[in-house]
């Protein structure tokens, strides 16, 4: 179930260990991106990208698109 949080949020979920995604293609993930996200373009986004994630641990996937 997909939920939208703020910056606070998002830092004390980072702080309590969840894994961030960014789902942007790889040259925006490159100009800027929350320091530790890992980068799963959501194009590619499917169960083989997926295993890098570690099960038992929550996920924070974002997107931010400037336009």
């Amino acid at each position: 179930m997909a939920t939208t949080i703020d910056r606070e949020q998002l830092e004390r979920l980072i702080a309590a260990g969840a894994q961030v995604v960014e789902v942007l293609p790889e040259q925006q993930y490159a100009d800027g991106h929350i320091p530790g996200a890992i980068n799963i373009p959501l194009k590619r986004l499917d169960a083989d990208t997926a295993s890098v994630l570690e099960r038992g641990r929550p996920v924070v996937v974002y997107c931010w698109d400037p336009l």
